[in-house]
């Protein structure tokens, strides 16, 4: 029995690339392709949502999903700790539904943040650059934003990074004490860079995208798991297991029949 999918902001690029997996999976049905300013009345009848929205139109998306008790898996930037612990405290008690968030579905980029984050604890100088297409709307990128939350919390015990003069405005955004840097350009798909600055050294944990291909195993990870989830998850390293001594899994292609991934 195939799970039956409404894309939301179909008409975009993350959109077209996920109605694509959809399409070419046979554990999925593609049965709603809605605009980001389309009628969200034409999700109802879905199992699964997927909102690839904007920023701004998102929670909407997301809140009308859950009231109509649909599982939602969210891959649009814009969502900050807060607006995430409001939805956690919307839905607790509700056991019928559950919402992934997913910053990022390129497995090497939630490789990179996870090693970012082992790195926090022994540097005291931590700066995020982080690059997209100029098309995007948003800055810093949800991506960026989930790793400097991260940061912060492997750093809980140890306090704010050190950076100095952040009253200057080209010294970033800071999230977690960490500055971040955005740059909007064209001919860049998506790269993130997290530099550590230390006694005599410095480490640079880099992942750059290079198509959107990337993004198609961690999709489909991702499809798998909002089938079954209940309550908030938060990123795409909740779906799998990365612990160093975890049994090797093989890369996931649209169409294929691996197992789902964990959800825990």
């Amino acid at each position: 029995m195939t799970t039956k999918v409404a894309v939301i902001g179909a008409t975009g690029k993350m959109g077209q690339l996920v109605s694509q997996i959809v399409r070419a999976s046979d554990e999925f049905e593609l049965v709603a392709e809605v605009d980001s300013k389309g009628e969200l009345s034409e999700m109802l009848g879905a199992d699964i949502a997927v909102d690839v929205t904007l920023p701004a139109v998102s929670q909407g998306v997301v809140e009308f999903a859950v009231a109509h008790g649909i599982n939602v898996l969210v891959g649009t930037s814009g969502w900050s700790g807060e607006r995430i612990t409001e939805l956690e405290r919307r839905i607790t008690g509700t056991l019928a539904v559950g919402v992934i968030i997913v910053p990022n579905f390129s497995v090497g980029s939630v490789l990179a943040t996870s090693f970012a984050t082992m790195a926090a604890r022994f540097f005291d100088s931590i700066e995020i650059v982080e690059a997209h297409s100029a098309s995007k709307v948003d800055s810093p990128s949800g991506t960026a934003v989930r790793t400097a939350e991260l940061i912060g919390s492997a750093r809980s015990s140890l306090g704010p990074v050190t950076a100095p003069h952040v009253d200057q405005r080209a010294r970033g955004q800071q999230v977690a004490s960490v500055p971040i840097h955005s740059l909007r350009m064209q001919g860049v798909v998506a790269k993130q860079d997290v530099v550590f600055g230390g006694n005599g050294e410095v480490l640079t944990v880099s992942h750059e995208t290079l198509a959107p291909s990337a993004y198609e195993a961690g999709i489909l990870i991702a499809l798998r798991a909002v089938r079954t989830a209940r309550g908030v998850l938060v990123g795409l390293d909740k779906l799998i297991d990365l612990t160093p001594d975890a049994s090797p899994v093989p890369p996931v292609r649209p169409g294929s029949s691996a197992p789902p991934a964990p959800a825990s």
